[in-house]
């Protein structure tokens, strides 16, 4: 991330299970939003194995000791003594130097942080890569969002090459441009499936990871289905480029040969002319002689190229405000997901509230 969050644990609280746990309340403040996790100490220490393994070495600071006499719901002043304890160790780690621990993904798996596309883009690259090869699909919700960076970055190579094709001026480069937006479009394809099939276990409930929310689980899929729309624009104007392309040599063919028809004609060599059709002839035409005809016709073709320009330049502009509107829905998408987030925990503290209330009345 560009930025560290701030890390501290305020408050903690008591589960309402039938066994009781004490709840340590994760305040993490970003640039555009502050939000609460609640974590136990277990989560802790699967959290100090997983960066040991992960970095592979131990770090800096060290968890608080288990207690096996004296439960922290029971002594207050063992969760006060144990919040302190666990604050410091997330903020020792968040403000460390040594930045291997808050790079792996159990870092920001924790703290539910997006990854670092510098340090993450070579290993989600791969992982889009690898989708080709029939791998299962992502289902750690961090990669998931790693695996649609790369998507999008891949979609932006194939706009790029075909930008290329567009500004290219020999047939080699533009076959070669084509070939290569063609390429990343496949993989685009490809990585779209597997992200729709990797969402589908993410939604439920699975060994060793949490189930997504319901509005985070609506976001993913609106960043998929733009992704896909992205994907089917670029196809239908590689398809329309390559069409202009056929169109632009067939026109090139066909001027070719009336001109060497033209120069035959004071060709000595040449079989004499059978001689203009008068029941072919129009009222353009009738009254031209030969030299008239093919200045009639530089001057249709020169109409026709004016009119492709035009239609170029309508097709570009239309081009330029659907890349905006693209952008400008993609950003509205981002917002309505951090919305629901808010509106999911704050019910979430709803529900917790209402049933404290009947447990008093």
């Amino acid at each position: 991330m560009n930025s560290r969050p701030e890390i501290s644990i305020p408050t903690t609280s008591t589960s309402s299970t039938p066994k009781p746990y004490t709840i340590y309340n994760v305040t993490l403040r970003l640039p555009l939003r502050t939000f609460t996790l609640q974590k136990r100490y277990s989560d802790f220490t699967t959290l100090h194995s997983t960066l040991t393994s992960q970095a592979g070495t131990v770090p800096p600071v060290s968890l608080p000791p288990k207690s096996y006499f004296t439960s922290t719901t029971s002594s207050p002043a063992l969760a006060e003594s144990r919040r302190i304890a666990l604050e410091t160790y997330l903020q020792t780690l968040n403000t460390s130097p040594d930045d291997r621990w808050r790079n792996t993904p159990a870092w920001r798996s924790f703290l539910n942080l997006p990854s670092s596309s510098n340090n993450n883009n070579h290993h989600a690259s791969k992982d889009l890569r690898s989708f080709a090869n029939g791998n299962p699909p992502t289902t750690d919700p961090v990669a998931w969002l790693d695996h649609h960076r790369t998507l999008k970055s891949t979609l932006h190579d194939a706009r790029l090459q075909l930008t290329k094709r567009d500004q290219a001026s020999s047939p080699q480069a533009q076959h070669e441009c084509s070939a290569s937006a063609k390429k990343c479009l496949v993989q685009a394809g490809t990585a779209i499936t597997n992200l729709e099939q990797g969402l589908k276990q993410l939604g439920s409930d699975g060994w060793g990871r949490e189930k997504l929310g319901e509005g985070e689980m609506r976001r993913r899929k609106d960043l998929v289905e733009a992704a896909r729309k992205e994907k089917e624009g670029l196809e239908n104007l590689m398809n329309a480029m390559v069409a202009k392309s056929s169109l632009d040599a067939t026109i090139a063919k066909a001027s070719m040969a009336s001109k060497e028809k033209l120069l035959n004609e004071g060709n000595p060599h040449k079989k004499p002319a059978t001689g203009r059709v008068l029941g072919k002839e129009t009222d353009r035409t009738r009254a031209l002689d030969n030299q008239g005809l093919l200045q009639l016709q530089q001057q249709l073709m020169k109409d026709q190229d004016d009119d492709v320009d035009v239609l170029a330049q309508a097709v570009a502009r239309q081009k330029k405000i659907g890349i905006e509107i693209q952008e400008e829905l993609v950003l509205q998408q981002g917002l309505l997901g951090m919305l629901d987030e808010d509106v999911d925990r704050v019910q979430g503290k709803i529900d917790v509230a209402r049933k404290r209330v009947a447990k008093i009345s």
